[in-house]
């Protein structure tokens, strides 16, 4: 059985990348893509687990020959999804999990219009700020930037098959655990 390619995607703080790690511990079938990127590694960081390292000559000779799914430039470093490894693993049987940004799901969209989209929505804007405040992790200048990319990108949620509230983190595992499983009986 083919697997199926599931992207999860929503505004910065809403809490994908704690979802995503539950996920995949408890959904057996589920495997997280790893993407590509020119930064350079961080002492946490393992090839092809958390990123695939490339030079930023062999990046544009992946995007040159169509060897991603999506890509973007982020703080000067480009990152993207791989398509070999994907379709290996969906292949394999595998449902594909990308967590990926919302301009990068709008593409994946385009080339893969049979996956499984779902939008990680905030409660509201303000519990969204909130949220990243408490991170402390930023100025409140760059927070007023972040909830104004959450804004814009909250007007896209309707292009996703799934739009699932992030109020309760069990509550949001369960909805889309539910999707995931929904969708295996189709």
């Amino acid at each position: 059985m083919k697997g199926r390619l599931i992207v999860i995607s929503g505004p910065s703080g809403v809490g994908k990348g704690t979802l995503v790690k539950r996920l995949l511990r408890e959904c057996d079938r589920l495997k997280l893509s790893v993407s590509a990127t020119t930064r350079k590694p961080r002492s946490e960081d393992a090839e092809g687990v958390t990123y695939f390292f490339k030079t930023k000559d062999e990046f544009r000779s992946m995007i040159e020959n169509s060897a991603f799914m999506e890509w973007a430039i982020y703080n000067d470093n480009y990152y993207g999804t791989p398509i070999a490894p994907v379709k290996e693993k969906l292949a394999e049987g595998y449902d594909v999990l990308l967590e990926i940004d919302v301009q990068g799901a709008m593409k994946v969209m385009e080339r893969c219009p049979d996956g499984i989209y779902i939008f990680i929505a905030p409660p509201s804007v303000e519990t969204l700020r909130e949220r990243l405040t408490g991170r402390g992790s930023e100025s409140p200048e760059q927070i007023d930037k972040r909830v104004a990319a959450a804004e814009s990108e909250l007007e896209l949620k309707d292009r996703y098959t799934y739009v699932v509230v992030n109020n309760v983190l069990d509550d949001a595992v369960r909805d889309v655990k539910n999707i995931i499983e929904r969708k295996d009986s189709l």
